[in-house]
């Protein structure tokens, strides 16, 4: 116990070569998703045409991407240009706090999306009373409370374990299961708990996407009218689209089956986290804008006034 102390420093040694080449490529994505998170906030901040529930959840996501970029990033570019590769403890946590608020947020918004898309698709003529922006707001409240008290539960377990000699993690942010493997101390409720939310923030809404674009296609291959399949795919495309990415990168990095070759496992393991944690929160925005033409004329009103 004498060398176990609740003052440590971490090592994250996921990126310790070719520093010079990786540092412009991660400052460029970075730039890119602070781009396109702001540039759809001021959209729906600045019109009131898009103050509707549609556009106050297409916000959440942008609020939970550039916290979960934000919570990663900054580090990683300051290891990356001054070779300081060391987080303190409660550096450590209060990363992973937010790095986990912003990955239930997103997993929880999409699935309250596809709800939107369900209705809009399935029951049209009763959108207007069943989607309401009072509604959203309290479903969107308590989606921050409830991501906002996972992550002080999961942070405030991690905050008991103690740890010995080993506090070298072989990745580039703050993650619960490497460091849950460097814990002398016992995590078996940690685990329980990683289990058990797990199925909470990222099964139930994957299940719940799941039902609503079932309903969603059953309903357009009933509707034989002219150009029905075409609007239904401009309704859902982005969302859909950004379904994919998120628990597609997110499958790769946590379900991931086993490499025989460790150093094929390793890579493998980074090229998913930063796909995970770096790329597709930077290409959602842009999938969001680029398939919607109401953010697109609220961005050209936007900066013609400016211009103007």
């Amino acid at each position: 116990m004498e060398n176990q102390t609740n003052t440590y420093e971490f090592l994250l040694l996921a990126f310790s070569n070719h520093q010079e080449f990786l540092y412009p490529l991660f400052l460029t994505l970075y730039l890119a998703a602070l781009l396109g998170n702001l540039l759809i906030l001021l959209a729906v901040g600045s019109d009131s045409h898009l103050h509707k529930p549609m556009y106050v959840l297409l916000v959440n996501p942008s609020l939970a991407d550039l916290c979960f970029t934000s919570a990663t990033m900054p580090r990683l570019l300051y290891a990356l240009l001054t070779g300081d590769q060391t987080i303190t403890h409660s550096a450590f946590l209060s990363q992973v706090f937010f790095f986990l608020m912003a990955g239930n947020m997103d997993s929880y918004v999409l699935a309250a999306m596809a709800w939107d898309r369900y209705v809009a698709i399935c029951k049209p003529l009763h959108y207007t009373t069943v989607v309401t922006l009072p509604r959203c707001m309290v479903l969107l409240g308590a989606v921050w409370v409830g991501t906002a008290l996972n992550s002080v539960l999961h942070t405030s377990l991690l905050a008991q374990l103690t740890f010995c000699d080993k506090h070298v993690l072989p990745c580039f942010y703050c993650d619960i299961h490497p460091l849950l493997h460097l814990a002398c101390s016992d995590t078996s409720i940690n685990y329980l708990v990683t289990i058990v939310e797990g199925g909470a923030v990222i099964i139930v809404p994957a299940v719940c996407i799941m039902a609503s674009y079932v309903f969603i296609g059953a309903a357009v291959f009933q509707v034989r009218a002219h150009g029905g399949f075409r609007k239904a795919f401009y309704t859902c495309g982005s969302h859909l689209t950004v379904v994919l990415l998120f628990y597609g990168t997110l499958v790769a990095v946590y379900l991931r089956p086993p490499s025989q070759a460790e150093g094929q496992k390793k890579d493998q393991e980074l090229v998913a986290t930063v796909m995970f944690s770096v790329v597709a929160p930077t290409l959602n925005p842009y999938i969001y804008s680029l398939q919607n033409r109401e953010i697109k004329a609220a961005l050209g009103r936007l900066f013609m006034g400016i211009w103007v």
